[in-house]
């Protein structure tokens, strides 16, 4: 399994001009980008909330690429986002799933079933014409450029380890610096799409 913060390093190489939905990598996330008026930090929307969101976005901005790093318990509260964005098919599309194999913002609840889940098999099924799964950091470094060089949408399932926050949610730190008006007028101004909504 992979360390969460290392992974998004990897990633953090190959970002380019990619917008970043950074979902529940968003706290490591914060302390690697180099270009935050294009992340899209949500926070905790509703579960199943980030693919919806990034999907939009995608979909919005087909010239440029998006990136989504969703979890698990939120892939499994809305199973039909994977129908979804396979059928819209957006070829700027970039899933990464990270498993941790619980709910680890809520106390780390185990996922149901969640040592035998192939998500990137659910992927497929689904119809992402595309999908790899990684269990350590040098295989998926390895073979990250070649993912990001093939159009999407395309879904990749990486086991992490948990990190399970015990801390009532009301006095956890908080990681995101802007409220998510400010999120979204930076990234109109990034896009050229002008700071209103």
């Amino acid at each position: 399994m992979m360390h969460t913060a290392e992974l998004l390093s990897a990633f953090a190489a190959h970002r380019g001009n990619a917008i970043v939905v950074p979902g529940r990598g968003g706290r490591h996330w914060v302390k690697l980008t180099t270009h935050e008026t294009r992340d899209v930090p949500l926070g905790d929307p509703a579960m199943g909330g980030h693919a919806g969101f990034a999907l939009g976005l995608a979909l919005a901005q087909p010239g440029r690429r998006v990136v989504l790093f969703d979890s698990e318990g939120d892939i499994l509260m809305s199973l039909g986002m994977l129908a979804t964005i396979a059928e819209q098919a957006p070829a700027n599309f970039y899933h990464f799933l990270l498993d941790n194999e619980c709910y680890a913002t809520t106390g780390g609840q185990p996922v149901p079933n969640a040592t035998t889940v192939a998500y990137d098999v659910l992927a497929r099924g689904a119809g992402y014409p595309r999908a790899f799964a990684f269990t350590e950091l040098a295989e998926f470094s390895h073979a990250l450029p070649a993912i990001l060089a093939q159009p999407g949408p395309v879904f990749v399932a990486l086991k992490v380890l948990p990190e399970v926050e015990n801390t009532p949610i009301g006095r956890r730190s908080r990681w995101q610096t802007r409220t998510r008006d400010k999120v979204v007028q930076d990234l109109r101004i990034e896009l050229g799409l002008g700071g209103a909504a």
